[in-house]
């Protein structure tokens, strides 16, 4: 199985990750952990160049392009074998990161991005998604330190936020939604309830 934690930034969907990682850990299924952009070598090269700060100057295509790369790379060197060894992966942001942030906020298209994710992993998709719903204003909060996509504003999160709850709404059998203003240990529990429910029986 696949995987993914989607969330804006300061979710929390990074922290829920490992936590789940550690639960499939502990129950002693087969499991890797990955994050986007990185995780690969040409992933973390990937991610400096979109992330840093003073790189402001990057267009929104050559953002999602950069994403898209990365994403590539994750996906054959590394996703790809670990499914294949039958191993649940799970994955810090996937293809939805890129349908909100760079397809909805950055106005290049839903459609076209949907298209270009499934040519960078070759149509593969999360078995099963969790978005860590929280509001911008505690985002915002919860943030002390922003990377150059995070530094955008209150609107650019709003928008983010509004597409991921789009994509909820879209694709129910997948996405669920967490509500992630509670305790780490409260949404924790429920990943797992519902893990242990519509997944839980990977051998």
């Amino acid at each position: 199985m696949l995987i993914s934690f989607e969330g804006i930034d300061g979710s929390g969907k990074g922290t829920q990750a490992k936590l789940f990682l550690k639960y499939l850990e502990e129950k002693n299924i087969p499991c890797i952990y990955v994050r986007e952009p990185g995780a690969t070598k040409v992933g973390e090269a990937i991610r400096e160049l979109l992330l840093e700060r003073k790189n402001i100057s990057i267009s929104p295509r050559a953002e999602l392009l950069l994403f898209l790369a990365s994403r590539a790379q994750l996906v054959s060197e590394v996703i790809s074998p670990a499914l294949l060894e039958r191993k649940i992966v799970v994955a810090d942001r996937f293809i939805d990161s890129s349908v909100a942030y760079q397809g909805v906020a950055r106005n290049i298209g839903l459609r076209e991005v949907e298209k270009l994710n499934d040519f960078a992993t070759g149509g593969l998709k999360p078995d099963l998604t969790f978005y860590i719903d929280i509001t911008v204003e505690t985002s915002i909060k919860r943030k002390k330190n922003f990377d150059r996509i995070e530094s955008e504003g209150y609107e650019f999160l709003k928008m983010v936020r509004d597409a991921y709850l789009d994509l909820a709404r879209k694709y129910t059998e997948r996405i669920v939604i967490i509500d992630g203003e509670r305790a780490i240990g409260e949404i924790h529990k429920e990943i797992i309830e519902i893990f242990e429910k519509r997944g839980g029986k990977h051998k």
